[in-house]
């Protein structure tokens, strides 16, 4: 997993079974750095308080929480370039 700036915006971009997500690098509870915390399959802690996000949805685990991390679209180009859109 890293972090990835694209425009004004800073994803965390995360590889899961071969497939890559990219959401907000920025943890809607009270904004750690996604791109450091730990990836267990599709769930993505975050490392300031441990809020877990399903990378493949963007949405939160906690039971209760309806919230969700801004997610974009991953294109990965015959080359091997990945690409992610400008918003």
């Amino acid at each position: 997993m890293i972090a990835v700036e694209v425009g004004d915006r800073t994803y965390a971009l995360a590889n899961v079974g071969g497939t890559f997500h990219a959401i907000d690098n920025n943890c809607q509870h009270m904004g750690g750095p996604l791109a450091k915390g730990i990836l267990r399959g599709k769930q993505l802690i975050c490392p300031w308080h441990a809020w877990s996000w399903d990378v493949t949805s963007g949405r939160n685990i906690a039971p209760g929480v309806s919230w969700r991390a801004f997610r974009v679209p991953v294109r990965v180009l015959p080359n091997g370039e990945i690409q992610l859109p400008v918003i």
